[in-house]
């Protein structure tokens, strides 16, 4: 029978590999080594040494990636830029730079930034200004969707299961499936993209099980760890299409009855109003601070992701060192 991963896909859904396990694996010491050496070759104090190495050893893990899997991968700005934009789009041009040294070109990478005001409009000129394609990440809000496709940015991915367990620590309850706060979300936001013309790509993320995962069936791309993929692969439970992507036929026509339909059938929710947050500073950070779990999520994840950072730069610094 039909695996559930193969319906899954069969919904229109692309399904990636979370990768974020990837220092795990064999090969990473090796990998280590070739950054600390960068390190050493740039100069300076040891921690304009530990910088350089950190931003090379991202580099060689996206390599190391690209080499098996097709597409792209994403690499992250430092955390602690989130609220730098001129900070975030120097840093992204720098890691595209190193990319291009070892001979991976641009296309192939998507530059990982939060989804703050200042990130969001560093992607936004990222993108129209040097074609360097975004993944806005710690996505938890509505406000902050929106402002991601206004910038034209190629890619968000809203974190469905850091939202359920805000909701699940806040109120006590359980939720499942269609019940779950981080997928009604990811529903919105799929919808209100699609209803509105938006390109960018929605990719749900963070799943806590795969009862999320089979509720957004049909959303744009979906990435998902390897533990949930291995039990979609063992199951031959139904998926049915929740979402309507309009991926095929229908979306390569240019006929313009045909791109009515898509809309219209990738957005069966009630309509919901445009609105505009990318060139209001003020709307943009009000709308968050009202969302508390967005901007509870939002200012939580970046300072994780910086504290991993560090953890992984003191790591680079000992080996400097010895």
């Amino acid at each position: 029978m039909t695996t559930s991963l193969d319906q899954l896909k069969q919904t229109g859904t692309v399904v990636v590999s979370d990768s974020g396990d990837f220092a795990c694996k064999s090969g990473y010491a090796k990998l280590i080594d070739v950054a600390v050496e960068y390190g050493k070759s740039k100069g300076g104090d040891i921690e304009n040494q530990a910088n350089a190495a950190l931003d090379r050893l991202l580099v060689e893990f996206g390599k190391e990636i690209l080499a098996i899997i097709p597409g792209r991968v994403s690499t992250e700005v430092d955390a602690r830029l989130s609220f730098d934009k001129e900070g975030t789009k120097a840093k992204a041009k720098q890691l595209i730079a190193l990319y291009d040294s070892i001979g991976v070109k641009k296309e192939r990478v998507l530059i990982k930034i939060a989804s703050t005001w200042e990130g969001i409009q560093a992607a936004r000129e990222l993108e129209r200004d040097d074609n360097i394609h975004c993944n806005l990440t710690l996505l938890f809000g509505f406000g902050q969707a929106v402002a991601c496709a206004e910038a034209g940015v190629t890619l968000i991915s809203p974190f469905v299961g850091r939202i359920l367990d805000w909701f699940k620590k806040s109120t006590g309850k359980t939720y499942e499936g269609d019940e779950d706060p981080g997928v009604i979300s990811v529903k919105k936001i799929f919808n209100y993209y699609k209803q509105h013309g938006y390109k960018t790509i929605v990719m749900g993320a963070s799943f806590r099980n795969i009862g999320e995962i089979k509720a957004l069936a049909g959303v744009d791309f979906l990435t998902i760890a390897p533990s949930l993929l291995e039990e979609l692969k063992g199951s031959t439970e139904p998926v049915p299409q929740k979402l309507n992507a309009a991926q095929g036929d229908v979306i390569s026509s240019s006929r313009l009855s045909d791109k009515i339909l898509i809309n219209r059938l990738a957005a069966k929710a009630d309509p919901i109003p445009k609105v505009s947050f990318v060139d209001n500073e003020a709307e943009f950070r009000w709308a968050l601070l009202q969302d508390q779990m967005a901007f509870d999520k939002l200012h939580e994840g970046i300072k994780k992701f910086a504290e991993d950072g560090e953890t992984l730069k003191e790591l680079l610094r000992k080996k400097l060192s010895a």
